[in-house]
């Protein structure tokens, strides 16, 4: 009889220990999900204990190891946590395969300081799992169903491409027309693909970043009337067919320009994962579509130049992002360049001496290959990987629209002088045909100029300046744009670090559309300890404000708008007038390869410096500048030096 005691004791603890793992439930409605953006409502209860950072993991596909979630959430987001019960509603975005959630017990001893997060914060510990819900699809042709779709140009003003991302690479279509009816053309679309042994590095490589990407269908819509309104949609009868959209298309005769610019924006998640996500991002998106909207039937475009959606390796991000811009990317195109976010890996083809502080893993083992099939710009810009990667491709390019030319740079490949881009930057600058287009606008990731206190990449502006600030003042270039540091700022017309008496260009960093990782602005140089942060004759305004840049050019000025994300309102304004001979269509051919006439309002603006004692002598030549703060009433140049931080 004794002997049975141990025996009886054992059963005991092992029935205890069932029933304990029974009570706690987890459980997830609805299974079946239409579209990206539908929520789930996930419940729990039975949960004896509950600690601060037991969590709830996220994995898709759902045959996942633990420790391949792409995202949690702590049990503490529910304001009933601490009774053992409570519930989270998340949005999905189709992923092509289903979803799993799991609870997991944590506590702070079983912390792992060696597993953390882009922010040090540890990562969830996976050892001990107690609850496991029923799968989350999405329903009828959910993973066949086309989504992601976003628009761009070609390089045939007659035409506009659209891509989007389906689960299979079945035949789909763009049906396309002049009205929501008469949908009465087809386009067939071309299918790429890429694969996780593309990928040149970890995290994209590996099984906790890599997720199938889906196929990438390419259509082009071609033979459209100028500046009329077209309705599409894509899919096939098969597969099942998107909502219908609509855009402008392009009129290569308006006398006007619309744009919205910015870099940086990457995307927000309902979700904590392995990366910092960029929440400000939604309020961007938002705004931006309120300025669409209210364009009624004027065509516009979005540039974002550079660290598009900050996936570094963690595939299911781009998912997140292509399905955050889609309201706007599907009504117009939306053009991009590549950043080191994209790029960056330590055997990138392209990887001088001088470069060690700049060129290093930022694009997560991705080498640019999501970027390069995801995105299709105009021309034929490619660089070989160095790996039997696909090419990278939207390097460099360039377009007109209305009355400004466009062109886009790569800092993150070879544009030293005697390269090919080099040597397309050079070509397409000297071939601008000022009548068509009075304004150039230069854009690219890395900026030239910036006084924030961000010193690798000292050596890097280095060489874009000796490079190609020759070619940008050789070629009277109009504004050069740049990301990659995360805030606005406006400099004065520049050349080698000098307010130009002559109509030198405008640069203006404007990578501060989501990204919340901000550098310090340069200190003094005497004292770079102290956070004393002087602002330069040459910076002309610079704030820590998220938000983005509009862009709207007649024949005769450039307007530039900083809308801030906070109040969806203008914060700073810049003004470029045109030349005179531009808007009265005469020429006076200077030599560089563009029709351009002096503008009369240098000599004013000479005379005028005299006057004023040379006080703001080289700030602007041919610039009026602007800005409103707060509601106060707008007033005329007025270069007052404004700082927001």
């Amino acid at each position: 009889m004794a002997s049975s005691k141990p025996y009886l004791l054992l059963l005991l603890l092992l029935t205890i220990s069932t029933t304990t793992s029974f009570s706690i439930s987890l459980s997830v409605t609805p299974t079946s999900l239409a579209r990206s953006g539908d929520s789930v409502h996930i419940t729990w209860s039975g949960l004896d204990s509950p600690n601060l950072l037991d969590w709830i993991g996220i994995y898709s596909p759902p045959d996942s190891p633990d420790d391949d979630f792409i995202g949690y959430v702590f049990l503490s987001k529910s304001p009933n946590w601490a009774a053992g019960s409570g519930s989270v509603d998340l949005p999905l975005v189709n992923l092509r395969s289903d979803y799993q959630f799991r609870l997991f017990r944590w506590s702070e001893a079983e912390i792992n300081p060696k597993r953390h997060d882009h922010d040090q914060n540890p990562l969830p510990q996976t050892k001990r799992r107690a609850g496991v819900s029923a799968r989350v699809g999405f329903d009828g042709t959910g993973p066949a169903r086309a989504e992601q779709v976003h628009l761009a140009f070609t390089d045939e003003v007659d035409e506009m491409r659209v891509v989007f991302v389906a689960g299979d690479r079945s035949k789909r279509f763009v049906k396309y027309g002049e009205g929501e009816r008469r949908l009465d053309r087809t386009a067939e679309a071309e299918v790429k693909r890429y694969e996780r042994s593309d990928m040149c590095d970890a995290p994209a490589n590996k099984s906790v970043g890599w997720r199938d990407p889906g196929f990438i269908h390419d259509g082009v819509m071609k033979g459209l009337k100028k500046g009329r309104r077209y309705y599409y949609k894509v899919g096939s009868d098969e597969k099942g067919w998107s909502p219908i959209y609509s855009f402008m298309s392009r009129d290569p005769d308006s006398n006007e320009t619309i744009a919205f610019l910015f870099g940086d924006m990457g995307a927000s998640t309902p979700y904590t994962t392995f990366r910092r996500t960029q929440d400000e991002s939604i309020l961007t998106i938002k705004w931006i579509l309120r300025d669409i909207e209210a364009l009624g039937d004027k065509a516009a475009f979005v540039s974002h130049i550079g660290d598009i959606s900050y996936a570094r390796g963690y595939s299911w991000i781009w998912d997140e992002f292509f399905n955050q811009i889609e309201p706007i990317a599907s009504k117009v195109p939306y053009h991009v360049c590549i950043g080191n976010h994209e790029y960056d890996w330590p055997l990138q083809p392209w990887k001088p001496s001088w470069s060690y502080g700049s060129y290093g893993k930022d694009g997560g083992g991705e080498c640019g290959v999501p970027y390069s099939l995801k995105f299709n710009m105009p021309g034929n810009s490619s660089l070989p990987t160095g790996t039997k990667a696909p090419d990278t491709r939207n390097l460099y390019y360039s377009f007109d629209s209305g009355v400004v030319h466009f062109l886009y740079i790569s800092t993150e490949t070879n544009f030293l002088q005697g390269s090919d881009q080099y040597n397309f930057i050079k070509n397409d600058l000297e071939s601008v045909n000022r009548l068509k287009t009075p304004f150039v606008i230069v854009q690219g990731h890395r900026p030239m100029y910036t006084t924030s206190y961000e010193t690798r990449d000292s050596p890097l502006r280095e060489r874009l300046l000796k490079s190609l600030e020759p070619l940008l003042v050789k070629n009277n270039v109009t504004l050069a744009l740049w990301g990659h540091v995360h805030r606005y700022e406006r400099f004065c017309p520049l050349k080698n670090f000098t307010c130009s008496e002559s109509g030198h260009p405008v640069h203006l960093v404007i990578g501060m559309a989501g990204q919340d990782w901000q550098p310090i602005w340069e200190p003094r140089p005497d004292h770079v300890d102290i956070p004393i942060y002087p602002q330069p004759e040459r910076s002309m305004y610079r704030g820590g404000e998220f938000g983005y840049t509009k862009l709207i050019a007649t024949r005769e000025k450039l307007m530039l708008y900083y809308v801030g994300n906070h109040d969806g309102e203008v914060h700073d304004v810049l003004e470029i007038p045109a030349n005179p001979g531009v808007r009265d269509g005469e020429t006076s051919t200077d030599g560089l390869g563009g029709s351009v006439v002096e503008s009369t309002i240098t000599w004013y603006v000479k005379v005028a410096s005299v006057l004023l004692l040379g006080a703001f002598v080289g700030y602007v030549v041919g610039v009026i500048s602007r800005s409103r703060r707060d509601g106060a009433p707008r007033s005329s140049w007025a270069p007052v030096k404004t700082e927001e931080v």
